[in-house]
């Protein structure tokens, strides 16, 4: 929602820019000395204030207790630009308006994507299903996504049958898997670490060495983009997930060795491929060149939830494809929005 909202504050601003195109401080008179690189864009709406105040605004919706010190960072952004001799009070006040016209319309989209209905206390139950009490998101299946069709469009096909020849081994590969120093730090690296939290910094260190922060609209829409493939390949991940309720590893056999508990949902198909498949599509399409690297990060990411021992093959393998199937959909949309999609 924030990426999202971020980026819609930035077009909106970039079109009042050129509409009106007004001229910065420093450009009108020579008298003023700013205080930072005067950017290579009109003036008028402030970007800084349109930008903070719309994701202020969200985030306040989502966490109403900081609303205040929300409000008083998103105006500290906009009354920055003033004191730095760059905008115009006018070009705050106005991008403080637009920010706040934005942010309303994310929230009211936000209101409406079903992820507020309770769950209704209900679950399939039986033999070799997998069973836990407050399952996680068991109701996500059910969120509206931005651009999947619908939750089961990517939907993979069955896990393998417990006590076949294929979950027998997977199971075996889980119990004789001889972990390292390297793959334990990699496990709890991408269990601690939000794998989101990762791909973000990864797409910022692209965003910055392609100099695509220099055009804020191009680098606001990538991460709008990163935000959408992986809020879709979640929704998607957890309508599988709780379909085929299938059990974790150690629900099967108590053998196995986990570094860390399982999170309390179904094994099949395995989030972090999901997200991590996802993350690698979209950011493929942006950044064409780094593709192979995005590729390794991802297969890292859904492998370490082996190496922990808390998914099967082939949940990895299920959640990448569905992952990168989203991401690829994701991709294909964003080609129609008349914006050149890819890093040079």
């Amino acid at each position: 929602m924030v990426s999202i909202a971020i980026q819609d504050a930035t077009i909106a601003t970039w079109h009042a820019k050129y509409q009106y195109s007004r001229q910065r401080p420093s450009e009108l008179e020579t008298a003023i000395h700013p205080l930072v690189s005067v950017p290579h864009s009109p003036s008028y709406p402030s970007e800084h204030a349109a930008v903070a105040v719309a994701a202020a605004d969200v985030l306040a919706y989502l966490f109403p207790s900081d609303a205040e010190n929300l409000k008083q960072l998103a105006s500290e952004a906009g009354q920055s630009r003033i004191a730095a001799g760059v905008q115009f009070p006018s070009d705050v006040a106005a991008g403080e308006a637009l920010g706040h016209e934005v942010g309303a319309a994310v929230i009211a989209r936000a209101k409406a994507d079903r992820s507020d209905i309770p769950w209704d206390g209900k679950i399939r139950t039986g033999p070799d299903l997998w069973a836990g009490t407050n399952p996680l998101l068991i109701t996500m299946g059910n969120w509206v996504p931005w651009v999947l069709r619908s939750a089961d469009q990517f939907r993979p096909p069955p896990p393998p049958a417990p006590r076949s020849p294929q979950m027998v081994a997977e199971l075996t590969e889980l119990k004789n898997f001889s972990r390292t120093p390297v793959s334990t730090r990699l496990s709890w690296f991408w269990a601690a670490v939000p794998e989101l939290r990762e791909w973000i910094a990864i797409t910022n260190l692209k965003i910055f060495e392609t100099r695509i922060s220099e055009d804020p609209p191009k680098a606001a829409r990538a991460m709008a983009l990163l935000g959408i493939a992986s809020f879709d390949s979640f929704i998607g991940c957890m309508e599988a997930k709780y379909h085929y309720l299938a059990p974790r590893p150690f629900q099967m056999d108590r053998n196995i060795s986990m570094i860390f508990p399982a999170p309390n949902h179904p094994s099949y198909p395995a989030a972090h491929g999901c997200g991590d498949g996802a993350a690698e599509a979209i950011l493929s399409s942006l950044f064409p060149h780094d593709a192979a690297y995005f590729k390794a990060r991802a297969e890292e990411g859904a492998m370490s939830r082996i190496w922990a021992g808390i998914h099967y093959r082939s949940d990895v393998d299920a959640g990448l494809t569905l992952g990168r199937s989203v991401g690829r959909l994701v991709a294909e949309e964003a080609s129609k929005d008349g914006t050149e999609t890819t890093a040079k």
